[in-house]
Order: C-alpha cells, then sequence, then structure tokens
C-alpha cells in the first residue's frame, strides 16, 4: 500500500510570526534612522536661514545708515519702513515673506543683545521655546558662520 503525500501550500502560522516581527525590527531601525537624520537636516537648514538674514540685516544698515528697530523687526526686509531713505527696491530678501525657521517659528530679531553685537536673530530651536538642550536648543545668528 503506498502511502499518500499530501503537498503542503502556503506558509504557517508560526512562518509568518516570524516575518512580520523581522520587518517591524527592520521598520524601527530605519525609522530611528530617519528622524535622526530630520532633525540634524532642520538645525542646518535653520542655521543656513539665520546666515541669510544676518546679511540681509547688513546689507540694510549698509544701504539706510542704520539697523531696523525691534518694533519694525525682519518684516524690514521685504517692506520698507516708512522713514527710511535708500532701501533697496525690492527688498533684502528673495521671497516676499521673512523665512521661518525650520520647525514653522518665527525668527526673533533683538537690539543690543548681551553678546555686544548690534543685533541678533533668535530660533528657539524644536520647542520653539528659550533655552533648551539638543534640537530644543536656540540657535542664534552671532553664533553661525
Amino acid at each position: 500500500m503506498k502511502k499518500l503525500q499530501k503537498k503542503r501550500y502556503g506558509f504557517t502560522l508560526v512562518e509568518i510570526m516570524a516575518v512580520i516581527i523581522i520587518i517591524g525590527l527592520l521598520a524601527s531601525i530605519a525609522a530611528v534612522n530617519i528622524f535622526g537624520q530630520t532633525d540634524k537636516a532642520r538645525v542646518t537648514t535653520t542655521k543656513a536661514n539665520l546666515k541669510v538674514l544676518r546679511a540681509a540685516v547688513a546689507q540694510f544698515n549698509f544701504d539706510t545708515g542704520r539697523y531696523p528697530t525691534e518694533e519694525e523687526g525682519l518684516i524690514s526686509l521685504v517692506e520698507q519702513p516708512t522713514d527710511v531713505q535708500n532701501w533697496a527696491p525690492g527688498g533684502y530678501l528673495d521671497s516676499t515673506e521673512v523665512p521661518k525657521d525650520a520647525w514653522g517659528h518665527e525668527f526673533i530679531y533683538q537690539r543690543y543683545p548681551e553678546s555686544g553685537k548690534p543685533f541678533v536673530i533668535i530660533s528657539y530651536g524644536a520647542d520653539g521655546q528659550e533655552g533648551g538642550e539638543g534640537y530644543d536648543a536656540d540657535l542664534l545668528s552671532t553664533d553661525v558662520n
């Protein structure tokens, strides 16, 4: 008498569970690496924007003989203040709006900061609040090269 062998098709529950666990582990490792790079990219982008804004404020000063006041703020780089002469036609930025930092927060413009410089432009980092560590740390225009 011949034994009938049944052909087995498909996967067992144990095999499917093993594949799902492996895929989950790989996805979590990839997510950690991607999110870490995203935060680094945001810091780099914000530092680049700080350099552009610092240069625009310096050019504003060169053309007009004064720095923007805190009341005028960075908007004076794209909209001419009423009492300013020799303001560059078209403004000092390539856009019609003042950029925000990479986390979507407004930059802070201060005159006569503690550093002794004539002005500083600040991003409060990922949390949008003064102080902090890591990605929440403040980024200042006086610190970027």
